[in-house]
This record gives C-alpha cells, sequence and structure tokens, in this order.
C-alpha cells in the first residue's frame, strides 16, 4: 500500500501555494477528525432525499463521478431548489457548519478575515471518484456570481488536479497533487479557470479517514441564485 502524503499519514510537511492571483492550495487544512466526520456526513448525504446519481450531459454522456447535492440541485448545467429530473424532490439544505467551515475556508486561504465574511455558500457540490473516475478540464460557470470563491476539500485517495488558464482546456496549465484533508480555493482572477482531475491514486488514502477506496470531493459555491430571485 502506497504511503499517503497527507498530514495524517505523511513523512513530510507540504506548503501552501498560490498556482495563480486568486487560486491557493492548502495542504493538510483539514484535521484528522474533521475529515473522518465530512465522510460521515457524505454518507448520510450520499442517501437522499436525492440520492447519489451520475449526472447526464445534455449530449447524453453519463459522468463517471457520482454526484449528490445541497443547498441547490445541480443537474448540468443549472441550478434548480428540487431534482426535476428525478421525481422533484427537494434537496437537503446546507447546514450552518458547512457555510461557517467555507467561511473559514476563504479566510484562511487568502489570509484575510474580511473575505471569509463576505463569503456564504449556498450550494454544496460532492463528488465520489471511484478508481477509474475523472473529470475533464471545465470552467465552474453556471453561477450567477462569478466573484464568489469555490471552496474544493479533497477527501480519500490522492488526485492529480489540473488547474488551467481562462481561455481553453489546453496548456498552460499545473498539475497538483490533492491530497486528504487538502483545501483549494479559486477565486479573483482565477475564478473562471478551466480546471480537472485526469486521475486519481489507488490505495493512497489514509484508513483512518474512514474512506479507503475512492475520493470524495467537496465543492463550496456562492450560486447568487437567491439574489437573482
Amino acid at each position: 500500500m502506497a504511503t499517503p502524503e497527507s498530514a495524517v499519514g505523511g513523512l513530510f510537511p507540504r506548503e501552501r501555494r498560490t498556482l495563480a492571483p486568486g487560486a491557493v492550495h492548502v495542504p493538510d487544512w483539514l484535521t484528522l477528525e474533521q475529515q473522518q466526520e465530512l465522510v460521515k456526513a457524505c454518507r448520510g448525504w450520499a442517501r437522499g432525499p436525492v440520492p447519489m446519481w451520475r449526472a447526464t450531459t445534455p449530449g447524453g454522456q453519463a459522468m463517471s463521478v457520482q454526484t449528490v447535492t445541497l443547498g441547490w440541485y445541480w443537474l448540468p448545467y443549472r441550478y434548480s431548489r428540487t431534482a426535476d429530473d428525478r421525481g422533484g424532490a427537494a434537496v437537503e439544505p446546507m447546514p450552518d457548519w458547512l457555510i461557517a467551515m467555507g467561511k473559514r475556508a476563504v479566510a484562511d486561504a487568502y489570509e484575510d478575515p474580511a473575505a471569509g465574511e463576505a463569503y456564504t455558500p449556498d450550494s454544496a457540490l460532492i463528488n465520489f471518484y471511484d478508481e477509474g473516475a475523472k473529470m475533464g478540464m471545465h470552467q465552474d460557470d453556471d453561477e450567477h456570481d462569478a466573484r464568489a470563491p469555490v471552496v474544493s476539500l479533497s477527501l480519500g485517495n490522492r488526485c492529480l488536479f489540473r488547474f488551467g488558464n481562462l481561455e481553453t482546456r489546453a496548456k498552460p496549465y499545473i498539475d497538483v497533487d490533492l491530497c486528504s484533508g487538502d483545501l483549494f480555493v479559486f477565486g479573483r482572477e482565477s475564478r473562471l479557470a478551466f480546471h480537472g482531475v485526469p486521475k486519481t491514486f489507488p490505495s493512497t488514502a489514509d484508513p483512518r479517514v474512514g474512506i479507503t477506496t475512492g475520493r470524495l470531493n467537496i465543492t463550496l459555491r456562492d450560486t447568487g441564485m437567491d439574489r437573482r430571485r
């Protein structure tokens, strides 16, 4: 079994890194206990009221990741309060503690308490990557507030995260290893950068985290939907 590179299992500390203006990687941001609690919460969210599923693009292609949403239901490529394509059930609301975690994440990433106070995520997209899942290069541009940052939290297996440019899916891009417990925030000038996950690395999760197969990624967003109404 490969040695995990996270704080709970790794040998060497990893440094925080600013990849581009507004794009910050903070390794080992979550404690082991916080990772365990998030994994437990994800298992509950995956059961419903709108269970985890594989979204299908408008072109009819099923995504390789499995997804569950909080706050707003994400259906490529729009948001709704209800799962209109799956019986119309309302999605589970965003818990206050997750909103608070998102605020703290932005404050810590930008080293600016005011930035954290100004950020109020109203949606969470939780993706599960099994051993063969990946995510193609894309922009997170379905939100109506393109200024509010996206907060990404990693749990389980390590992945290769590819962070690109604002114009194209092709180079230039930067490849980053994201380990369990890592935080990645992108906003400001980098909010609409292309990004993706070309691969995950099996058997790199610390079993103490509670997920030994696959990777969970939680992204928090401010959709701007409530302000639009």
